[in-house]
């Protein structure tokens, strides 16, 4: 008797057909290895009949998949690729019947269409990626939504069989993000990137925000959404917080507090000279705290450096800019290839391979560390990205800042170790932060 879930399955065997009488209409199907299944059903019986002598039933959750907006049962590769292109979404994506019998295949738009068959292995489980197998195609999926490993880009918008990619507001949590544009007063310019615009403002007129817009044409709308869900998520003192989002109007904005001091870098360099042992690890604290809370989380923030953190009017420092943040399962984020990453705040394993984890923010916070202690330098200042990608894979660090004791530097330079598994944890660091803290006073 094999049971999964409520689903009571009796089997009989003869010399070619095996027989499963179940209590229910659920099929599995699927073939694996070299034994091919061909089924037929009734009300309550379903048949294999096998070239072997050996029955494999293989777990294949195709009534399950209906459920699913990304799974379109039977259109061929090229009515999938007449989808996808249709949407023209970059990670826009759909499951569908693989033209080997029993088998399911991905398809992808980016600006090459890729398509990609899930495989199972011995046990009956799916994989895209041999490194990362699951115990059903939903559970695939839900982790290629965050995470390319391997993949042209992540599976980032379901395309439905009739068309019409998942709207890019879809997953707010609630209707309490939304702010209605008419209870934002906007004031003056804060500063302005290649993407958008962040302006100050009040919310109903009493409270100071920072008010974030996107540029037309400068990023994908959903891309910017992907920050704010981001960002709904998180919930700690040290991380700069999200008051909202207008997405009902053009330009979308995301609506944060408002830090009075702004950007740490442009502060660390405008008050160079006066701040002490004591300030500078206060800094260093109030982001490993950050840091840690998002370990802790399983998120990945990829571009951890001072110019995006901020300092309020009180000098704590708050950790920002969430568009390159992913929430992970397993602690590891492979970007897809041709993806931006900053090179001077890059470890190994990100300049060669693309692979982030939460060892790939502790190196970044050893460079965010050194610029600190350097009050607002530019690490490997005078060299490429590709000089720099030079002296990191032949073992070059950077130095010892002045004002950077050598203990503190011990601790920035553990945060350089060459093996991800060799790095402190944020947890481990902000103990030393603190021990550190304590001898400063």
């Amino acid at each position: 008797i094999c049971t999964q879930s409520s689903t009571t399955h009796i089997l009989t065997q003869s010399s070619s057909t095996t027989q499963i009488h179940t209590q229910s209409s659920t099929t599995q199907i699927c073939t694996q290895s070299s034994t091919t299944h061909i089924l037929t059903q009734s009300s309550s019986t379903t048949q294999i009949h096998t070239q072997s002598s050996t029955t494999q039933i293989v777990h294949s959750p195709d009534s399950l998949l209906f459920r699913f907006r990304w799974y379109c049962q039977s259109i061929t590769r090229s009515e999938a690729e007449q989808l996808l292109r249709k949407e023209a979404k970059e990670g826009g994506f759909v499951v569908r019947e693989s033209s080997q019998q029993g088998c399911y295949t991905v398809s992808v738009f980016t600006k090459a269409l890729g398509h990609y068959q899930i495989k199972l292995d011995d046990s009956g489980s799916f994989y895209l990626c041999e490194k990362h197998i699951f115990t059903s195609i939903p559970e695939l999926i839900e982790y290629h939504n965050h995470n390319a490993a391997g993949l042209v880009t992540r599976l980032r918008y379901a395309v439905g069989p009739m068309g019409r990619c998942v709207p890019a507001t879809a997953g707010f949590s609630s209707e309490k993000w939304e702010i209605d544009p008419s209870e934002l007063t906007v004031m003056k310019e804060l500063g302005s990137g290649q993407f958008g615009v962040v302006r100050l403002g009040k919310w109903r007129a009493l409270c100071k925000v920072a008010i974030k817009t996107i540029n037309e044409g400068a990023m994908h709308e959903e891309d910017f959404i992907e920050e704010a869900k981001i960002m709904m998520r998180l919930c700690h003192p040290k991380l700069v917080q999200l008051y909202g989002v207008c997405t009902r109007q053009r330009p979308m904005c995301i609506v944060t507090e408002f830090m009075e001091n702004g950007c740490l870098l442009n502060y660390l360099r405008q008050n160079g000279g006066t701040a002490g042992q004591t300030w500078l690890l206060s800094v260093c604290q109030d982001t490993c705290e950050a840091m840690q809370y998002l370990e802790t989380h399983h998120f990945i923030h990829r571009d951890l450096a001072a110019r995006n953190c901020l300092v309020s009017d009180k000098n704590v420092v708050k950790v920002c800019d969430f568009g390159m943040t992913r929430y992970v399962l397993d602690n590891q984020y492979t970007s897809s290839t041709g993806s931006k990453f900053p090179v001077k705040w890059s470890p190994p394993e990100v300049l060669h391979y693309n692979k982030y984890s939460s060892k790939s923010d502790v190196w970044s916070f050893g460079v965010l560390m050194w610029e600190v202690f350097t009050e607002g330098k530019m690490p490997f200042d005078g060299r490429s990205n590709v000089d720099v990608v030079d002296e990191i894979t032949r073992g070059h660090r950077l130095y010892r800042p002045h004002k950077a004791s050598n203990d503190v530097y011990q601790l920035m330079y553990q945060c350089w170790h060459e093996r991800p598994q060799g790095r402190p944890s944020f947890s481990e660091l902000l103990d030393s932060i603190r021990l550190l803290a304590e001898l400063a006073d």
